[in-house]
């Protein structure tokens, strides 16, 4: 025990938790409801968090403490500081462009309407069309519209990338991309070595799912495989693999996805009451169009925003944000205030995603989506291939997603617009519409907003499948298959004792290897997307 440290950690804590929660609080307000007031809001309380965090002289105190006389929970807790403040270390004035521009693309991105046939369309609307749609032109037309937004914040994008690689360089770093990975405990090395692999093994799958998918959908809309452009595919960014022979979306026509998610994790020992009546779950104007979920302060205020359709893609997310709200429900009473967190995003991912993949699960379906009997056989020797298609199809964008953001911050004066394509076609296998030259790769928010975060959406993944593995093989009896898997409180109860109640106690790596008995590896998502 070093009381210099403990006298460090209380009076850090007396400073930055009311702030935290002002933050989140703001930053929720913000995102249900875009006002010039809101984002003044959140962007006053996310400036005076950084600037909290960027303060020399706290840092030198903490760099200062001698590390070796810290207790195990201590020595956590100080190597996780020492990034958050690294990572915060800008003058003020950098602080106030940065923070005001984020909130400036945030704003845009929450309000942005384009306009499809004169009438401002939202997101589900144009994924509607993409997924329903026979009428080629209209596609066309709604996919370039989902893309509009990337016009409009294109400037402002770079604007940030130039910003965060200023501030990277001057703290010794290369760039953004290479400072955000070391902060976040990955190796940049390591980690593209494990996406290279990721590509390899998912290579020879992808080509014969992409091949039969484009026959289908050539024939579907009377043209060659060939000339299948981008707007032929269920997705904007062709992120989601689209339904196959069962259509899913009508066993959840009618249904209030609340209290099916309620129901289910319910059934898994797993209470979500509290956080479902502080959501928000349901599209509207100046609201933001997507979904997540955020912890206000590190105790009892766990929220989620969705903008549910009773569909099973918006079945999917609520399950997914549910997932991380779980995770951040039941950290352990014990932990100390700077523990309170998920040991790492890949880990809360991977708790969201295996809860996302439930959607496509026979299982889910037959007892949540109430399928009813004569269904159920077309459901479960359908359902398994739906969602190794899906997890197929994300492992590849998140490929996308990862090699264009590193190649972004190494240089981001070169033709983006291109090397967009050039990444799309590598993984996507995607043809890009003849002359584009636009940013589309801009109007994904995660490039703005939620930068050098895609690799943890596909460890989270390969996480997810270790998880699986080790709940039908070592926690659930023998037999219970997949029934049991989506019912029985067994669930719950692991994964708050191996995952949820470690908090941030230990690093990412350690809390795998104890919570499945083996270190990270794709070993078990590639067997799952090939099943």
């Amino acid at each position: 025990m070093n009381p210099e440290f403990l006298d460090f950690l209380s009076s850090h804590r007396a400073r930055v938790e009311s702030l935290e929660i002002e933050s989140s609080d703001a930053w929720w307000q913000a995102n249900i409801a875009a006002s010039p007031e809101a984002d003044a809001r959140a962007a006053t309380a996310q400036k005076a968090l950084s600037r909290l965090y960027a303060d020399p002289h706290a840092f030198a105190r903490l760099k200062k403490v001698e590390t070796g006389s810290l207790a195990p929970d201590e020595k956590r807790q100080h190597a996780l500081l020492v990034n958050t403040f690294t990572g915060n270390q800008m003058e003020d004035a950098v602080i106030e462009e940065m923070v005001d521009t984020e909130r400036r693309v945030e704003s845009t991105y929450n309000r942005f309407r384009p306009p499809l046939r004169g009438e401002p369309t939202g997101d589900n609307a144009i994924r509607d069309i993409l997924r329903d749609s026979e009428d080629s032109v209209l596609r066309r037309d709604a996919w370039e519209a989902s893309k509009q937004v990337g016009v409009e914040v294109e400037k402002d994008v770079l604007r940030l990338v130039r910003l965060r690689n200023t501030e990277a360089r001057r703290l010794g770093y290369a760039n953004y991309y290479q400072m955000a990975l070391s902060l976040q405990e990955l190796d940049q090395e390591e980690l593209f070595a494990l996406l290279a692999e990721v590509a390899a093994q998912t290579d020879p799958h992808y080509k014969a799912f992409k091949g039969r998918l484009d026959a289908d959908l050539a024939a579907r809309f009377g043209i060659l495989p060939a000339d299948l452009c981008p707007w032929h595919y269920s997705d904007p960014f062709f992120q989601e693999a689209p339904t196959g022979e069962v259509p899913l979306d009508r066993f959840f026509a009618g249904k209030n996805l609340e209290m099916l998610t309620g129901r289910f994790f319910t059934a898994i020992g797993l209470e979500v009451g509290d956080i479902l009546g502080r959501s928000d779950l349901y599209e509207r104007p100046h609201k933001c169009q997507h979904a997540f979920c955020v912890h206000v302060g590190r105790y009892d205020d766990v929220r989620v925003l969705c903008n549910c359709t009773d569909s099973e893609r918006w079945m999917g997310t609520m399950l997914h944000e549910f997932g991380h709200a779980v995770y951040d429900k039941y950290l352990g009473d014990d932990l100390p205030f700077f523990l309170r967190e998920a040991a790492h995003t890949l880990t809360t991912e991977a708790i969201a995603m295996l809860m996302g993949r439930l959607s496509r699960n026979a299982a889910w379906l037959s007892r949540y989506a109430e399928v009813d009997v004569e269904e159920a056989a077309a459901v479960e020797a359908s359902a398994g291939a739906e969602q190794s298609a899906q997890l197929l199809v994300f492992a590849r964008w998140c490929l996308v997603m990862t090699h264009f953001e590193r190649a972004l911050y190494e240089d981001p004066s070169q033709d983006l617009n291109r090397l967009w394509w050039e990444i799309v076609q590598r993984f996507q296998h995607l043809t890009p519409p003849e002359g584009r030259d636009a940013p589309d790769w801009a109007a994904k928010l995660h490039t703005a907003l939620a930068p050098v975060y895609y690799q943890n959406y596909l460890l989270g993944e390969m996480f997810a499948s270790q998880l699986l593995e080790q709940l039908r093989t070592s926690v659930l009896p023998a037999g219970s298959g997949d029934d049991g898997l989506v019912s029985s409180p067994l669930v719950g109860t692991y994964l708050t004792e191996k995952v949820f109640a470690k908090g941030a106690r230990l690093p990412w790596n350690e809390l795998i290897a104890e919570a499945t008995g083996e270190p990270l590896s794709p070993r078990h998502f590639v067997r799952h997307l090939r099943s």
